[in-house]
């Protein structure tokens, strides 16, 4: 018989809503501790997921420790936990793309994160059919790090078959699925890896593969078209040196820079912080004719369905460098936050 409550939104009051087991920070700075946390409320535009596994991020420790508490402030107590797999539990009454029983996985958008927990809501339209030929746990891994490979070479760069990218980290979350992707695009890939990673990341398919510990990628490499840089600082700052004149340099780990400020709708104050953050940069990619832009990836339900048609083709796939249990939780992001991770961490919620 159906459910006639199936569709309708779960409120915070709703008597019969259970506390959710969730891993909660209680101040910024602070480890993250198992607690409870309230049944997530369900909007029009919502849905309800209990989470199967989650994608751990090296972003989930530094919004712990506040690094981003100016551009996205979290009222605390609050989760962390930026990518997740489950099965949809509850839609709102507008929801159009899933149906109760449905097997996703997302990136909540900003603001709404939170997967190191049993249960969250989601907006439907950072949802996506989990790939078919992917575990939960597998399809955990993917969100975030997909989607901002995704947007940095195919939505900020443009890449185009024939060009010529550089993609620093390889071995990392976001470089295991740029170097795929811009196979797949038809670039010619180069790479920064470890050494013990070196054959790995040529196997994943780059072109070129540089051990940072034996050598120099500015002495490598010239004339690219489009560097994804990971790291920021100093290999930033080299990285536009190997730009051909019009190239591109896509940062991630900073520094901000005014049109991202601009997309963000931030107030005077802080887009003059951004503007002054990377005037230096922005003036050293001046003088070299090429240009920087900070990404800071954005949830999109739409790119990622993109993405799953990729996976499940075979085009991309997904790499775990170690899944842990729930209970585990704060060992994973120790793990992360440890640096030499090979692809992604993942926590098994069920």
């Amino acid at each position: 018989m159906p459910n006639p409550t199936a569709n309708k939104p779960i409120a915070l009051d709703t008597p019969f809503a259970l506390p959710v087991k969730a891993y909660l920070i209680k101040k910024y700075k602070s480890p993250m501790k198992a607690g409870e946390a309230a049944e997530p409320t369900v909007g029009d535009h919502d849905v309800l997921i209990d989470i199967h596994a989650a994608g751990v991020n090296m972003l989930d420790a530094k919004i712990r420790d506040g690094e981003f508490k100016l551009l996205l402030p979290y009222k605390a107590p609050f989760v962390l936990g930026h990518d997740l797999a489950g099965v949809v539990t509850c839609v709102g009454p507008a929801v159009t793309r899933v149906a109760v029983g449905d097997e996703v996985y997302a990136r909540p958008r900003d603001g709404r994160v939170g997967t190191f927990a049993q249960r969250i809501s989601v907006h439907e339209d950072d949802l996506a059919t989990k790939p078919a030929s992917l575990s939960m746990a597998e399809a955990a891994s993917v969100p975030l790090v997909a989607l901002t490979a995704w947007q940095a070479l195919v939505e900020r760069a443009h890449l185009q078959p024939g060009q010529k990218v550089l993609i620093h980290a390889g071995s990392g979350g976001v470089g295991t699925y740029a170097i795929q992707l811009a196979k797949h695009l038809g670039a010619t890939v180069a790479t920064t890896t470890g050494t013990s990673n070196v054959e790995w990341v040529g196997d994943l398919g780059a072109d070129i593969v540089i051990d940072y510990r034996t050598q120099d990628f500015e002495t490598v490499v010239h004339d690219y078209d489009v560097v994804l840089d990971t790291q920021g600082g100093d290999t930033l700052a080299k990285s536009l040196r190997i730009l051909k004149p019009g190239g591109i340099a896509i940062g991630i780990a900073g520094p901000p820079d005014p049109d991202f400020a601009h997309q963000q709708g931030l107030r005077f104050p802080l887009r003059l912080v951004m503007a002054l953050l990377s005037w230096k940069t922005r003036r050293a990619a001046r003088r070299k004719g090429v240009r920087y832009s900070f990404l800071f990836m954005r949830a999109s339900g739409a790119q990622l369905e993109e993405i799953s048609e990729l996976i499940d083709s075979g085009v991309l796939r997904p790499v775990i460098d170690r899944t842990y249990p729930f209970d585990e939780a704060p060992q994973a992001l120790a793990h992360v936050e440890g640096g030499r991770t090979k692809g992604k961490v993942v926590i098994t919620v069920v």
